[in-house]
């Protein structure tokens, strides 16, 4: 933590004095200055963390200079100091901007107290901005990858729709498209990005938990409610409330939820008082929920109410020019997290990735390149680097007589090495095959010679080993 400092601007010697030295010996950087004009010139040159400003001066008026002041260095608190106790004169400096306020004569011990708990309040504020803009960076648009026409598309959408005044927004899309991180880019680039973001999973509390959790309850609304709490509406004031898996909603949650929507109130479970917020309900699903309202899981009236601004996320495989710009930002990611000097991937490897199906869309790449950097010694990612699955694909094809399957390997628009695929198929196959040769050139449709070959060819093949049948 830095060195906070100090400005006593104070025109009584023995009390500036008294006030440095006392600073200084609590590790403070304290400054004095004797008048208004004198205070403002040491500010400007350096301002302070916080202002000791006597309310009588000799030229000016204390709160004529605090106004000054809180105008030019708006970060820089004010404790004023006058031997005039006069509350109308306090009231005025806390309406214009004055943090606290003391009475002359006071003591050291007491002015110190006042002083650090100002202090403390400038560090918290300080750290606070700090995570935000932190936050605000991490979630910038350019987070969201975006080459493919349809993301481009959907950055834009969202651009719109953070700093519009849409108070519901529906994002859908199946599981791992990054509903998460699209509903974080709209709270942090929104004009509520100071204000809180609550984020709450439909499917992770039971019921009545999760009506607590939202609404909050009052004191002896149910056993174990020993006090009031207040629940996530209240807390978000200002800010966003992400309700994941929204489509898990219980019913009887979605009438007080769709209440919500429409009236922009609420009350606490065993309350009696309806409660006003303002807050944006960023709602997600990876279901589709007009086949839950045809189905009667879901209330068609809330359905409409959140389906005012839709925003679909794509899945990976129909956005695959996106694919080497997530590649590349997954392996800086984890090159910098792990301490790994991995500089990119081989075309080989990046084209199965591309010809890659993706199930679970990002999600499912942002954990498979995190494996296979865990794994990394350095250099590239090859595709010895990559796990079976993407090598032999789901999409199995079956032979003519219905009963052998063989592995496939897509070509990408890059092609690939043969010699790389070849032999890491030869040596699937026989892991497959469990060191069956015969089964193992079944499953890649070539002969046991060829296979043999092969083996030879790559050195895969054991002294020990018999070709057995069987």
């Amino acid at each position: 933590m830095a060195q906070p400092s100090v400005l006593i601007i104070e025109d009584e010697e023995v009390v500036r004095t008294a006030l440095a030295k006392r600073l200084r010996m609590t590790d403070c950087l304290a400054e004095a200055a004797a008048t208004g004009e004198e205070g403002m010139k040491r500010l400007g040159e350096r301002p302070a963390d916080l202002v000791l400003l006597d309310y009588r001066l000799p030229d000016t008026d204390g709160l004529e200079l605090l106004e000054r002041i809180r105008r030019r260095w708006p970060d820089t608190l004010v404790i004023m100091m006058t031997a005039y106790t006069n509350v109308d004169v306090a009231i005025q400096a806390m309406r214009l901007g004055a943090h606290d306020y003391v009475s002359k004569p006071f003591s050291l011990d007491e002015m110190m107290v006042v002083v650090d708990k100002a202090l403390e309040t400038k560090h918290l504020r300080t750290e606070v901005r700090r995570l935000q803009t932190t936050r605000m960076q991490e979630f910038a648009f350019d987070q969201i990858v975006a080459r493919s026409p349809k993301m481009v598309e959907i950055v834009d959408l969202l651009k719109n729709l953070a700093v519009s005044e849409a108070r519901t927004i529906l994002l859908q899309g199946e599981s791992g498209t990054g509903k998460d991180l699209a509903a974080k880019v709209l709270h942090y680039n929104s004009p509520r990005a100071e204000h809180p973001f609550m984020n709450i999973t439909c499917t992770a509390l039971p019921e009545t938990l999760l009506e607590s959790e939202l609404f909050g309850h009052e004191k002896g609304a149910f056993t174990d409610a020993r006090e009031r709490k207040q629940g996530l509406f209240e807390l978000a004031e200002g800010g966003t409330i992400f309700l994941d898996e929204i489509g898990d909603m219980p019913r009887s949650l979605q009438a007080k939820l769709l209440r919500f929507l429409e009236e922009k109130a609420f009350r606490r479970v065993g309350g009696t008082r309806d409660l006003v917020v303002d807050v944006r309900i960023v709602a997600a699903t990876n279901k589709d929920l007009r086949r839950l309202v045809s189905d009667g899981e879901f209330r068609e009236d809330l359905f409409y109410r959140l389906n005012i601004f839709p925003v679909t996320l794509p899945p990976l495989r129909e956005r695959a020019d996106d694919i080497p710009l997530l590649v590349e930002r997954f392996i800086g990611r984890y090159s910098e997290e792990f301490h790994k000097e991995v500089t990119g991937i081989d075309p080989a490897a990046l084209a199965v990735m591309q010809a890659y199906d993706w199930p679970g869309n990002v999600r499912e790449m942002r954990n498979l390149i995190e494996r296979a950097m865990l794994l990394s010694t350095g250099g590239r990612l090859t595709l010895d680097s990559l796990p079976m699955e993407l090598m032999i694909p789901a999409v199995v094809a079956t032979d003519e007589e219905g009963g052998e399957t063989q592995p496939l390997v897509l070509l990408g628009p890059q092609g690939v090495d043969l010699r790389q695929v070849e032999r890491l198929l030869v040596e699937q196959a026989m892991e497959l095959a469990v060191g069956n040769q015969s089964r193992a050139a079944q499953l890649l449709r070539i002969s046991r010679d060829q296979l043999r070959y092969r083996l030879q060819k790559y050195g895969l093949l054991k002294a020990n080993d018999t070709g057995h049948t069987s």
